[in-house]
C-alpha cells in the first residue's frame, strides 16, 4: 500500500499547505496548521455510500419505516437512547475519570452478549483488568469478547473477521491511524480514527460505543467535529465520590435530547433508580427557612427537586451571588426584579442558592421557587413542607406560564404535596384540578410576598 500524502490545513482560514510551518502563509495566523490526509481519488472513494445511494428522490417515495431498536436491558440507558440501540448507530459517551463509563458499558455488553455478538476494544486497560472488573460486577465471563489494540486499521481488520453486532472503543483518544504521523489523541488522529470507525459502523450495521475523555471544563476533548460525526452524544454527570450518577443525552438523531437517566453506584455496578424524585428531596424533621420544592422537567420526565437558599448580611463591599446547579446571572436578574417590583432590596446581602442532589436546572420554571426560597431565608420564616412552586418570572414583574403545568401538578400530588404556587395561566380547569391540593395562582411578583 502506497504511503498516503499528507497535507497541513489552517484552522483559521482553511488554506492547505504541503508542509508544516509555524505561521500560515495565507492569513498569517500562528500555530494553526494541523495534519490531515490529502484528498485523492482513492480517499474520496472510501467515503462513498456514507448516507445511502447518491441520487435525487421525492419525499413521497422515501420509506418512513422506523429503524428497529434493541433494548440494552438497562432501563435508564434505553431512556436516554430513545428506546434502545439502533443498528449502525454511533454513540459517544463522555465523563470525568472514575464516573462509571467503563462500568456501564461493561454491564451493557454483558446483557447484550447473550443475544448478539459483542466486542470490547480497550486501549487503556489490559485484558486482565477488564476481566477482573467483569468478575467484580458478578457478570458472566463468556458474555462478550475482548481485544486490546490502539491501531484503528488493525481494529477494523479484526472486527471484520469477528463481525460483532455491538462494539465498544475505550477510548477514542487512545486510538490512532497509521495514515498520520501525529501522536494518539491529537486533533487529526481523533478526527481520522473516528471517521474510519463511523464508516465501518454505517456500512456493517454495527452499533458502536465510543468512550471520550473530557477536559477540565467538562467538555469532550478533541475536535468539535467529533460530536457532529456521531449519532448520539451522552454525558455522564456527578461526583465520583457520590453514590448517584446522571447520564444526559445532548444530541440524539434517534430520539429526544435532554433526556436524563439516573443510576446509583453500588458494589455490583450501576443500578437504575426507580424513583428519581426521592433522591433530590431532603427529609427535614421540621420546616426550615430557605427551602422549597420545585418541579422541573428533564426530557419527558418530571422531577421534584429541592431549592435551598441562604441569605445573610454581607461583610464585604461586593455582596456574593453564588449558585450551585443554577445560572448565577439568572439569580442576579431575579433579585433585581424583586427589588424593582416587590420593594425588597438584597443589595447588602450575600445570597447562596443550592440544588440538592447535584442536578443542574437549565429551564426557567425554577424562578418562582428561587425567589420564594430567598424570601424565606431573608425573613427567617419557613415555608410549608408540603409546598411546591414553579413558574417563570419576566423583567416586568409578571409570572409567566411554563410548559406541561398540569403534568407537574400531578407529579407533585403523587408524592403527597398539598400546596402549590403556580402561574395563573397554568391554572388547570376545575375538573382537572388535583384533589387534596390547594393551588395558589399568582400573576405578579408582588403576590409572592404574601405567601408564607
Amino acid at each position: 500500500m502506497a504511503k498516503p500524502k499528507l497535507a497541513y490545513s489552517c484552522t483559521a482560514c482553511g488554506a492547505s499547505h504541503n508542509k508544516w510551518a509555524g505561521q500560515c502563509g495565507d492569513c498569517g495566523a500562528w500555530n494553526t496548521l494541523i495534519e490531515s490526509v490529502a484528498s485523492t481519488k482513492e480517499t474520496s472513494a472510501r467515503f462513498t455510500g456514507y448516507a445511502g445511494q447518491s441520487r435525487i428522490q421525492n419525499m413521497a417515495d422515501i420509506s418512513l419505516t422506523e429503524a428497529p431498536r434493541h433494548a440494552t436491558g438497562i432501563g435508564e440507558l434505553d431512556r436516554v437512547l430513545g428506546g434502545g440501540l439502533v443498528h449502525g448507530s454511533v454513540i459517544l459517551i463522555g465523563g470525568d475519570p472514575g464516573i462509571g463509563k467503563s462500568t456501564l458499558l461493561t454491564q451493557t455488553l454483558a446483557t447484550l452478549g447473550g443475544q448478539m455478538k459483542a466486542l470490547y476494544v480497550t486501549g487503556e486497560e489490559s485484558l486482565q483488568q477488564v476481566t477482573l472488573r467483569v468478575r467484580r460486577l458478578g457478570l458472566r465471563d463468556d458474555s462478550f469478547r475482548l481485544l486490546t489494540e490502539t491501531c484503528v486499521e488493525r481494529i477494523l481488520a479484526l472486527a471484520e473477521q469477528e463481525k460483532p453486532k455491538v462494539m465498544v472503543i475505550d477510548s477514542i483518544q487512545t486510538v490512532y491511524t497509521e495514515l498520520l504521523q501525529s501522536a494518539p489523541g491529537a486533533v487529526a488522529q481523533v478526527r481520522e480514527a473516528a471517521a474510519q470507525l463511523v464508516r465501518f459502523a454505517k456500512q456493517t450495521g454495527t452499533a458502536l460505543f465510543l468512550v471520550g475523555h473530557v477536559t477540565k471544563e467538562g467538555t469532550l476533548a478533541g475536535p468539535r467535529v467529533l460530536e457532529h460525526m456521531v449519532d448520539t452524544v451522552l454525558y455522564f454527570e456527578g461526583d465520583a465520590g457520590e453514590r448517584y450518577r446522571m447520564i444526559r443525552a445532548v444530541k440524539n438523531r434517534f430520539g429526544a435530547v435532554n433526556e436524563l437517566g439516573l443510576f446509583a453506584m453500588t458494589e455490583t455496578g450501576l443500578k437504575t433508580v426507580s424513583n428519581p424524585s426521592a433522591i433530590f428531596l431532603s427529609r427535614h424533621d421540621e420546616p426550615v427557612p430557605g427551602s422549597i420544592i420545585t418541579v422541573t422537567r428533564e426530557g419527558n420526565r418530571p422531577l421534584l427537586i429541592e431549592v435551598q437558599a441562604l441569605v445573610d448580611d454581607s461583610h464585604t463591599s461586593n455582596p456574593r451571588r453564588v449558585t450551585l446547579g443554577l445560572d448565577q446571572n439568572r439569580l442576579s436578574l431575579l433579585l433585581a426584579v424583586l427589588h424593582r417590583h416587590g420593594g425588597i432590596a438584597m443589595y447588602d446581602q450575600d445570597v447562596f442558592i443550592n440544588i440538592v442532589g447535584g442536578v443542574r436546572v437549565t429551564e426557567t420554571a425554577a424562578d418562582v421557587a428561587m425567589l420564594l426560597a430567598c424570601l424565606s431565608s431573608f425573613r427567617s420564616k419557613p415555608l410549608p413542607q408540603k409546598m411546591i412552586a414553579f413558574g417563570e418570572i419576566g423583567l416586568a414583574g409578571e409570572i409567566r406560564p411554563v410548559p406541561n403545568g398540569q403534568e407537574r401538578l400531578k407529579e407533585a400530588a403523587k408524592h403527597g404535596f398539598t400546596h402549590a404556587v403556580i402561574p395563573r395561566d397554568n391554572l388547570p380547569k376545575k375538573q382537572d384540578m388535583p384533589t387534596d391540593m390547594e393551588v395558589i395562582a399568582v400573576k405578579r411578583v408582588s403576590e409572592l410576598l404574601d405567601i408564607h
